[in-house]
């Protein structure tokens, strides 16, 4: 069967927000084309990677030397999205994912794939040229332009930082129910 790409380019919006209380947050991934809408949900730490991972692509083409690309240094006002997450249908859990530039439309590229079974794929993990995992049966593949790429990133790492607060004592997470700290030995 072949693979379902849910594919954006130039999308109207590109987002990271989580639904649950702090300490027990989904963390998703949203797109938004016209009314097609896609939520795939990914884990706090894929989400802050991915947020590092994008400025320090668009960070190394403003240092590449005879940079044909407007690469802002910080997010364009215009573009800071603070809105909540459209209605959330999951499409799926992202397990593996991949960023790249494309520099034949001046955008980031996302590609999401679904968390997939080992022991149902006996092949070896090959990539197509085209960079779509030929085991898979769905995947996410998303472009952005330079300045969405900035917002989303910025916001990304805000969603990120706004989960539990951290204990001043022991550094790890405080629930809202309580926290006991154990301090290191000496």
């Amino acid at each position: 069967m072949p693979t379902r790409v849910h594919e954006f380019i130039w999308p109207d919006r590109v987002i990271v927000g989580t639904m649950g209380l702090a300490g027990s947050r989904t963390f998703y991934l949203q797109v938004r084309a016209g009314t097609q809408i896609v939520s795939i949900a990914f884990e706090k730490q894929q989400a802050a990677l991915l947020s590092e991972k994008v400025d320090e692509i668009l960070d190394q083409l403003m240092a590449l030397e005879g940079n044909p690309f407007s690469v802002p240094r910080s997010t364009p006002i215009e573009l800071v999205d603070n809105d909540q997450l459209e209605a959330v249908q999951e499409q799926f859990r992202s397990g593996a994912m991949g960023l790249g530039w494309d520099p034949t439309t001046a955008q980031v590229v996302i590609k999401a794939f679904p968390i997939t079974d080992v022991d149902d794929n006996d092949d070896e993990d090959v990539e197509s040229p085209d960079g779509i995992d030929p085991n898979a049966d769905e995947m996410l593949l998303v472009s952005m332009p330079v300045g969405s790429a900035r917002a989303f990133a910025k916001r990304t790492r805000e969603v990120v930082a706004a989960g539990r607060p951290m204990c001043l004592l022991c550094g790890y997470p405080m629930d809202a129910d309580g926290h006991t700290c154990t301090l290191p030995e000496n």
